[in-house]
């Protein structure tokens, strides 16, 4: 989802867990301007709903919150650009590095998605939206109260600004994502239409929604493509206070927000600061934590959370420890192959590969016993493929059956397993019969092929914590004659390479969420 141009197959899939919850699959009409659209059926939430029922309404205000973000610095505070490294807590299009209920919103969007639905978005600067039934057009009616942190109002023209900008300079993701808009035009005094080059893509309005406003004033003796560290203008309810690149960076509430009290709003943005501090090194942040330098984790370290946690300040209820059952599709992580490469261009040695995997052990060894084995990139919903196409899957399938892999219609997927079936040395040895077969040769310099290239490569990581589970997987490869080896780089660094799509192999994950769209 965040770099839509990288081409890459997967080797393995691995972990997490929980639950989903069922939705409409009829998409809902609208013949007049809307509170709400949904993706999926009906908003839950009704023209005229006070909050959203996952809030607590009497949360009081202020205090200090402070987490942590894992790398080594940022270099800019412009999120809106492909170059540079931006503070944690900016506005993404997808936000992926903080919990999205504490983000400190610094630029709004038209639109805010509720987090109790699949795919449903609400007014925020937008007080309504219109989309006919063909959805060939959506008209955003801009709320009169809706300002910038200078006082300046939001403007029709803001909106356009900001479209254009987005897409002629700022991250490809954007015209990627804002591919299907013919333009946008100024339809009504507080009123902006966007024009889509084809209808029927009842996507593309919530899309749109997720697009940050952008000051037109404020920019115009600007460059957005420059990074920089010059705090940006925003409006939302948060501006930056104080940061020292490679330590922190500060967020203040403002006390005069404009929206404080819009029902999407309400029981939200309670601290009175948010504080992200930088941990180059994962083990050092686990020990902050227990010291309480910091107020907030995620673990998504099996050991830290299985033995991690024990002692007085647990036992004492100084730190709280809690199990959130999630009701997404688990992520997708997994090896990563830059098929870019030669050596990674054959299916056949992509999947040998991933034979030399011993997840069973990892998962044994290292995890704990706390992971569950991806087979989808939807796992754990109802949007999983389970067992073979049913009737009505294989009527999507058959127009496409010269084109789709043979298996797909007669066998389950099921990734290489390491069990009572099925030992490491079986699995190796048809891996080596693979690779074989693919024009590769074991020799006491390891694998070659006819033209006498050794089959090496690299993996590229980004944390410490990877190494102790790539380093079986390169014993593994040895065994194969295959020369890998690891290198473990800051945030920044692997950020650089992998929009330079230069590396061989990485460790990555892919959110997806229960609403399927232009991000496939």
């Amino acid at each position: 989802m965040l770099y839509p141009n990288l081409n890459f197959t997967i080797v393995f899939g691995s972990l997490l867990f929980f639950v989903f919850s069922p939705f409409n699959l009829l998409l809902a009409k609208y013949d007049e301007p809307v509170h709400a659209f949904a993706l999926h059926g009906e908003p839950k939430y009704r023209p005229g709903f006070k909050s959203f029922d996952y809030v607590n309404t009497n949360a009081p205000k202020g205090g200090v919150l402070v987490v942590h973000t894992p790398g080594a610095t940022f270099d800019s505070l412009n999120p809106f650009i492909l170059k540079g490294t931006p503070a944690s807590g900016l506005f993404r299009l997808h936000q992926n590095d903080t919990l999205p209920a504490i983000a400190p919103v610094i630029s709004e969007s038209l639109l805010i998605s509720s987090l109790d639905e699949p795919f449903t978005m609400y007014g925020l600067i937008a007080e309504t939206l219109f989309v006919p039934e063909d959805k060939s057009y959506v008209r955003f009616s801009i709320r009169k109260e809706a300002r910038f942190q200078d006082g300046a109002k939001i403007t029709p023209e803001d909106v356009i600004f900001s479209f254009e900008t987005l897409i002629e300079k700022g991250d490809p993701l954007y015209r990627a994502y804002f591919a299907d808009v013919d333009r946008a035009l100024k339809t009504q005094e507080q009123e902006v239409t966007f024009y889509f080059k084809t209808s029927g893509n009842a996507e593309l309005p919530l899309i749109l929604g997720e697009m940050p406003i952008l000051s037109r004033s404020y920019w115009k003796d600007k460059e957005i493509k420059n990074s920089g560290l010059t705090p940006p203008l925003g409006s939302g309810p948060y501006r930056i206070k104080r940061f020292e690149p490679g330590r922190f960076i500060e967020y203040e509430r403002i006390k005069d927000y404009w929206g404080s009290g819009l029902p999407v709003n309400i029981g939200r943005h309670n601290f009175d600061l948010i504080r992200f501090d930088y941990y180059r090194d994962q083990t050092v942040a686990f020990e902050a934590f227990i010291s309480g330098e910091y107020d907030l984790r995620y673990e998504n370290s099996a050991r830290n959370w299985s033995v991690g946690y024990e002692g007085d300040k647990l036992r004492s209820g100084q730190i709280l420890k809690r199990n959130f059952r999630d009701q997404t599709p688990a992520c997708m992580q997994a090896f990563v192959y830059n098929t870019r490469r030669e050596i990674f261009s054959n299916k056949k040695v992509r999947k040998a590969l991933a034979y030399a995997f011993d997840f069973s052990w990892t998962n044994r060894t290292i995890f704990y016993n706390q992971y569950q084995r991806t087979r989808s990139y939807f796992q754990n919903s109802e949007l999983s493929a389970v067992g073979l196409p049913s009737d009505r899957e294989l009527d999507l399938l058959e127009p496409f059956r010269d084109q789709l892999p043979k298996d797909i219609f007669k066998m389950v997927y099921d990734p290489p397993r390491v069990d009572k079936d099925n030992s490491l040395r079986s699995n190796l040895i048809y891996s080596l019969s693979l690779l074989e077969n693919s024009g590769w040769s074991q020799t006491p310099k390891g694998l070659i092929n006819k033209d006498g290239e050794i089959f090496e490569f690299e993996i590229l990581l980004r944390s410490p914590s990877f190494e102790r589970i790539v380093g079986p997987f390169i014993k593994n490869l040895q065994r194969l004659g295959v020369n890998a080896r690891m290198r473990t780089v800051d945030s920044s660094q692997l950020i650089n390479r992998i929009q330079a799509f230069d590396f061989d192999m990485i460790v990555f994950s892919w959110g997806q969420s229960l609403s399927p769209g232009n991000e496939q």
